[in-house]
């Protein structure tokens, strides 16, 4: 199946709906093609669609940070890591982010929809593929070098 932008809101309603003015749909079809453009569905096989959604979700979690920012009066883009604590007045209140932080997985960590694409990418293996070997590519995880 392809995934297109009312397939996207189907599978991940919180992006449709009313938000659809905060998510609008050349942004969403923008996410989709060049999440078409830099995964390997070969690679992905029956996930690819998944895959897909999660990256497109990522992305319009990170550009609506920007968007808010913007509408604050600050420039768009700035890199934020999470809020682990905040206080006001005598209360505060603080929790562990690295519970769920994933080691080297970079602006993945800053979307729920990241650490489950990172998860899932880590699961179907990132390792090289080995081209012009006349066999075909295993969409398992990187088993290691292929010695003929």
């Amino acid at each position: 199946m392809t995934v297109t932008v009312a397939s996207f809101r189907a599978a991940f309603p919180e992006f449709g709906g009313p938000t659809t003015t905060t998510y609008p749909d050349p942004e969403v079809q923008f996410w989709l093609d060049l999440s078409s453009n830099l995964l390997d569905a070969g690679r992905w096989g029956s996930l690819f669609d998944y895959g897909q959604q999660l990256f497109v979700a990522h992305n319009l979690s990170m550009s609506f940070n920007s968007k808010t920012d913007v509408a604050g009066g600050q420039a768009p883009g700035q890199v934020k890591g999470a809020v682990t604590s905040a206080s006001v007045d005598k209360v505060s209140y603080s929790r562990d982010a690295s519970s769920v932080m994933l080691p080297d997985a970079g602006h993945w960590n800053l979307s729920t929809y990241g650490l489950r694409y990172r998860q899932l990418v880590k699961m179907i293996g990132a390792g090289p593929i080995q081209v012009g070997m006349g066999d075909t590519v295993s969409v398992s995880a990187w088993q290691g070098p292929r010695y003929y």
